[in-house]
């Protein structure tokens, strides 16, 4: 039985963010015609992270060609490349003063390449810009390797690649696109393309998964090579996306960040708000 909307349990409760630049960030965001998935995504950290003056760069464009169940992007009819948007991100970049920029992007199947080569350019831009440290949290490319690997070649400090959900709910949450084995192999390439960059991951909790389930799908994570994870509360944040089957209380998230530190994964964040790329920074200190 899926929990009942708009009756939230009190750790899902808290007081928005107000005053700072949380504004003057948004402001930004628009006067530079750029796109972010706290926006898009309906992301419920949005006005924190703006208020401490950091966003989650999305990539080509806001509208998506997938269609997953959780997920509230527009999905439709997408738009050309926009070519100066790279330069445009690391101009946000510069003047939020980042030292870790994160790059997203919505699934552009219509593209040959998925859109690495755009995301290798934005990744050059931002550096040449601001000397930052870059995670990437792309597509899955269709499963295009050759995709994969040209982004894998513009050395990311992170590559993230969110994996979302246990294997049995790929094809409700991801789509049927979407391919379990896929993912995996993502980490493995990374890792033995060049084992200096760090894999990250990041799953919501509440879909409708079972613990056996969750531990497996840790345990084929680090197999595969993914040292970095992010475990958060699934939150539904449009009405025609999946109900929340379950919220999990803040001792499971913190069971679960032990089990997966027993695993074998070096960094873990864990809780009901947190998402694969908020306080991204702390992975990489």
């Amino acid at each position: 039985m899926p929990a009942t909307p708009g009756n939230l349990p009190r750790w899902l409760k808290r007081n928005v963010p107000k005053g700072g630049s949380l504004a003057g960030t948004a402001r930004l965001i628009d006067a530079l015609r750029l796109h972010t998935v706290c926006e898009e995504a309906r992301c419920p950290n949005r006005m924190e992270c703006y208020a401490n003056k950091t966003a989650t760069f999305l990539l080509l464009g806001d509208v998506c060609t997938r269609r997953c169940g959780f997920c509230s992007v527009a999905k439709g009819k997408t738009r050309p490349v926009d070519a100066d948007e790279p330069r445009r991100v690391a101009e946000a970049a510069q003047r939020l003063r980042l030292r870790h920029v994160v790059l997203t992007c919505v699934t552009r199947d219509d593209l040959p390449d998925g859109g690495a080569e755009h995301f290798c350019r934005t990744v050059a831009a931002v550096r040449e810009a601001t000397g930052a440290t870059v995670e990437v949290l792309p597509s899955d490319f269709a499963g295009n390797v050759a995709a994969l690997d040209r982004l894998i070649a513009a050395a990311p400090e992170v590559f993230n690649h969110n994996t979302e959900t246990v294997p049995r709910l790929y094809p409700v949450v991801r789509g049927r696109k979407a391919d379990y084995r896929w993912t995996l192999e993502i980490f493995r390439r990374v890792k033995r393309s060049s084992p200096a960059i760090r894999t990250k991951t990041g799953l919501m909790l509440g879909l409708g998964e079972t613990h056996e389930e969750l531990l497996d799908t840790l345990a084929d994570l680090r197999d595969a090579g993914c040292e970095l994870l992010t475990l958060g509360q699934y939150l539904q944040p449009a009405e025609d996306c999946l109900r929340v089957v379950r919220h999990v209380p803040p001792d499971e998230f913190e069971a679960w960040a032990e089990t997966a530190r027993r695993l074998g994964f070096r960094h873990v964040a864990s809780g009901p708000f947190v998402r694969s790329s908020y306080h991204a920074w702390k992975m990489v200190v």
